[in-house]
């Protein structure tokens, strides 16, 4: 998840530079009319056959008034470009509302460099209420206000804006669906983002063009937003595709997780592990805890020593605990015990010495899985108290501690679940104890004259 909010970041910061473009390019229309119109107002007036939109005036003193600002805002001077324009837009001559649209355009744009955005939405706005405008100053000055109302978080109205670009644009472009299906994305409206930024990517595929990676990576935080990973995966098979980044195949290891295909989780993960393209705590033990669900716990166990080893892991309980789990499954129960006592010594979980006591009983070693198992029921809180009874009573059985055994196997004969083992062991402990009393019962003393008559005695029989 924090792989996709990072690039879900990514995408929103980037929309300022996104604005910054369209700013620029809608600027060098204004400007291309402009240097054209001292010349081409009299043709604009001839074609009246034309859309009103497409007529343009601009009279040669404004025109060079508005040159003269255009060098004031390329250099920094923002309250002498200012000033000039408030100085023509009060001045005694009468503006043509092309001219007006073009003096609001460039206060818009100049506000936009100081970053001063609601002053630049104003300016903007203004350029549209003039009548008669452009078409293309018209579309341009649309998809300036969407992105600036983006930039000050003001979604609602962004989508407003985009929508009346699309009313006056004949054939949108891919870019204008994409502000579309931004819009709604911003708003949290996923399922209704996904149609424009389709028809977009769509749109690029039929040109013989690449899909743009941010468009893509919207596309799949979509899905993810609506937990729809059968077409994230569709998605991210693209962007590896056209972008291949190792970020992408982790996170397309993540998808088939959440699908429940682990294998190929498995088979992604390592791969990038053992190139060494990932690395990190939360990786290797989530590529320990993937070799270990499918019946691997030899290599859990070596990556977990390999990067605890490293510094890269804290030898901390939990992973330990792993650590431990993984030599245990691998049936190394030597290597178990290390990190399991450590694991034991620093938590405060009985069932970690109830884990080393098992330990210690597959390795024999009586008096430490006695001491493990004692120590472990002293702490409580077990999840089977009859089972470490049993472990313990059989650790000291096998130390020959018979009556304590006996009393330890009468505790877990308590529990119905561990009743019945706990009888067999009593049983077991009791004729062990009749057999070591037996064996130590002393015999009375026989004298020497006792002897020879038992001597004869059992000669006479014979005969």
């Amino acid at each position: 998840m924090k792989l996709l909010n990072k690039n879900l970041m990514v995408h929103k910061t980037s929309s300022t530079s996104v604005c910054k473009r369209w700013l620029l390019a809608g600027f060098a229309v204004v400007l291309t009319v402009m240097i054209a119109s001292p010349v081409s107002a009299a043709k604009d007036k001839e074609k009246k056959t034309r859309k009103t939109k497409q007529t343009v005036a601009m009279s040669q003193p404004v025109y060079e008034a508005l040159m003269e600002i255009q060098e004031l805002v390329e250099a920094d001077q923002h309250a002498e470009a200012q000033l000039k324009i408030k100085e023509i837009q009060h001045g005694k001559r009468k503006l043509s509302p092309y001219e007006s649209a073009q003096i609001w355009n460039l206060s818009g744009y100049d506000f936009y460099l100081q970053e001063r955005y609601s002053d630049a939405i104003l300016s903007y706005e203004q350029v549209l209420n003039q009548p008669e405008l452009p078409e293309a100053l018209q579309q341009s000055t649309l998809k300036t206000l969407a992105q600036l109302h983006f930039s000050v978080e003001n979604y609602q109205v962004a989508l407003e804006t985009i929508k009346r670009l699309m009313n006056v644009i004949d054939e949108p472009a891919a870019d204008v669906y994409m502000l579309l299906g931004q819009a709604h994305f911003q708003m949290e409206h996923y399922e209704e983002a996904i149609p424009p930024i389709k028809t977009a990517i769509a749109m690029y595929r039929d040109q013989g063009r690449v899909p743009r990676e941010n468009w893509l990576l919207l596309l799949r935080v979509c899905y993810w937003e609506l937990k729809d990973f059968p077409n994230m995966l569709i998605v991210l098979e693209e962007l590896i595709q056209a972008y291949p980044k190792d970020s992408y195949i982790l996170t397309l290891a993540g998808v088939y997780s959440e699908l429940g295909d682990t294998k190929k989780q498995l088979a992604l993960t390592e791969s990038l592990y053992e190139k060494g393209y990932i690395e990190g705590k939360s990786h290797a033990v989530n590529l320990a805890n993937l070799y270990l669900l499918h019946g691997i716990p030899y290599k859990a166990a070596k990556v977990l020593e390999k990067e605890m080893a490293a510094g890269n892991i804290d030898s901390d309980v939990r992973n330990l605990r792993l650590l431990s789990q993984s030599w245990y499954q691998a049936r190394e129960d030597k290597k178990a015990i290390p990190p399991l006592k450590q694991a034991a010594a620093a938590g405060k979980d009985g069932e970690l010495y109830i884990r080393l006591a098992q330990s210690y009983i597959n390795l024999e070693q009586w008096a430490e899985a006695a001491e493990s198992a004692k120590k472990g029921l002293a702490m409580g809180d077990l999840k089977r108290e009859d089972t470490a009874n049993i472990m313990y009573g059989m650790a000291l059985f096998n130390q020959k501690k018979l009556e304590q055994a006996r009393k330890v196997f009468q505790a877990a004969s308590k529990d119905k679940r561990s009743k019945r083992a706990a009888g067999q062991w009593i049983k077991y402990v009791d004729s062990e104890i009749r057999r070591r009393d037996t064996l130590e019962q002393k015999l009375p003393e026989i004298k020497a004259r006792d002897v020879d008559e038992i001597l004869k005695a059992n000669q006479q029989a014979i005969e």
